[in-house]
C-alpha cells in the first residue's frame, strides 16, 4: 500500500511539473535556431510576440522578443539614410540590402525592421532611437508552422517570376490568429490563410476571387498586396488592396477552410500602381484607412464612406488610370514605402525622399487625418 501511495505521489508531482511548464510556456516556444530562410512580412501580436512570414521555407514563425516593458507613447525620432546605417551595422553597403518590412511593438513602441541581404540572408533588427541592433535568429525563443499548399520552389508566373516569392504577400494578427495573404498551388491561387495561435496542426485556407474594374475582368490568380481588418456596420471585414489598385472587402466569417470567396470591390484607385502598405487610424471617434503606394501619393479613406457604399463595382473602367467607387483623399505625401502605428497619435514612416535618401521617422498622425 505504501508503494502504491508513493507511486501515486510521484505521478502527481510529474503531472504538476508538466502543468507548471505548460503554464510558463503557453505558446510552445523552444530555444534555438529558428531556421528562418527569408523574411517576407512581419507583424506583432500580443505579449511582444513577433510573427514572421517566410516564403522561402513556406512557414510562419512566432518569435518571443521578450520585449514586454510597456510604454504608453512612443518617442518621436528621425533617422536619415536608414539604409546606409543598417548596411554599416551589417558590414556591407546599402546597395546590398533591401528593407522588407517594419513593425512597431505595440507594448514597448520599439521598432523592428526586416532586411534581406543580397546573398539571401534574412536579418531582423531593432531600432530604438538612433540605435540599431541585429537579433540573433540562431538562438531565439520561437515556434513555427508550415504552410500547406505552397507553390513549388521552381514554379514561375507568366513573367518568369518565382511563385514562391509571392506565397506570403502580407501578414497580420487579429483575434487570436495569424492572417496571411498570398498564393497557393491550387487552381484558384489567390489565397487567404488563417492560422490560430498558439500553433497547432490547424490552418484555414480560402481561395479568393475579385472583379478588377481597371482590368475589366474577374481574377483568381493575383494575390492581395496589402490588407488590414476593420469593423464595418458592426461586422468584421478583411479590407484588401491589389495591384492596379482595387479595394476589396471580404467578410472574415466567410473566409473558412476550403471556401472560394468572391470579394466585393468597393473602389478602384487607379491603374499603373501597386499598394505597398495599409494601416487603420482613428481621430475624434472616426476611423480611417491610410494606404501608401508605389506610383500614387498616400491615400486616406474614411471608413464611413465604405460603410455607406452599398454597391459593388462590376463594370470596367474605360478611362485610362480612372477611379471609381468609394471616395478617397490624396495626401501631399509621396514615396512612402512602409508605415506602422507608433501609437494612437503617431505613425512610423519609411520614405524615399526627393534627393534619393531613405529616411525613417515618426510623424504626427493628425497631419494625415
Amino acid at each position: 500500500m505504501k508503494k502504491i501511495s508513493a507511486l501515486l505521489a510521484v505521478i502527481g508531482f510529474c503531472i504538476f511539473l508538466i502543468a507548471a511548464r505548460r503554464d510558463s510556456n503557453p505558446y510552445g516556444f523552444k530555444q534555438g535556431n529558428a531556421g528562418i530562410q527569408s523574411i517576407s512580412a512581419i507583424a506583432f501580436g500580443t505579449d511582444g510576440i513577433l510573427f514572421i512570414g517566410d516564403s522561402k521555407s513556406a512557414s510562419v514563425f512566432a518569435i518571443d522578443t521578450k520585449d514586454k516593458v510597456p510604454v504608453e507613447k512612443g518617442t518621436a525620432f528621425e533617422m536619415k539614410n536608414i539604409d546606409q546605417k543598417i548596411a554599416a551595422v551589417l558590414g556591407t553597403e546599402a546597395k546590398n540590402i533591401r528593407i522588407q518590412d517594419i513593425a512597431v511593438n505595440p507594448v514597448s513602441k520599439k521598432v523592428y525592421c526586416a532586411v534581406q541581404s543580397a546573398d539571401g540572408t534574412p536579418v531582423l533588427l531593432t531600432i530604438d532611437g538612433q540605435k540599431i541592433e541585429a537579433l540573433n535568429l540562431r538562438d531565439i525563443s520561437f515556434s513555427s508552422m508550415s504552410i500547406a499548399n505552397a507553390p513549388a520552389t521552381d514554379a514561375k508566373d507568366r513573367g518568369g517570376r518565382p511563385l514562391r516569392d509571392q506565397m506570403i504577400s502580407d501578414l497580420n494578427f487579429s483575434d487570436g490568429s495569424v492572417l496571411v495573404s498570398g498564393l497557393s498551388n491550387q487552381e484558384f491561387s489567390s489565397t487567404f490563410r488563417r492560422i490560430p495561435f498558439p500553433f497547432t496542426d490547424k490552418q484555414d485556407h480560402a481561395s479568393l476571387e475579385i472583379f478588377h474594374a481597371a482590368h475589366g475582368k474577374y481574377e483568381t490568380a493575383s494575390p492581395i498586396r496589402t490588407f488590414t481588418t476593420a469593423s464595418l456596420n458592426g461586422k468584421k471585414y478583411l479590407v484588401a488592396s491589389y495591384t492596379c489598385t482595387p479595394l476589396v472587402l471580404f467578410p472574415l466569417d466567410d473566409l473558412k477552410a476550403g471556401k472560394h470567396v468572391k470579394g466585393r470591390t468597393v473602389a478602384e484607385f487607379g491603374a499603373g500602381n501597386s499598394p505597398l502598405d495599409i494601416i487603420t487610424m482613428q481621430k475624434e471617434g472616426n476611423t480611417y484607412l491610410v494606404m501608401s503606394n508605389s506610383n500614387r501619393p498616400v491615400m486616406r479613406v474614411d471608413v464611413k464612406n465604405i460603410e455607406g457604399f452599398a454597391g459593388t463595382l462590376t463594370d470596367p473602367i474605360k478611362e485610362s488610370y480612372g477611379t471609381a467607387g468609394v471616395a478617397f483623399t490624396n495626401l501631399p505625401v509621396v514615396n512612402v514605402l512602409q508605415m506602422d502605428k507608433m501609437d494612437d497619435t503617431q505613425v512610423l514612416v519609411l520614405q524615399r525622399k526627393g534627393n534619393g535618401d531613405l529616411d525613417l521617422y515618426v510623424n504626427r498622425a493628425d497631419r494625415w487625418l
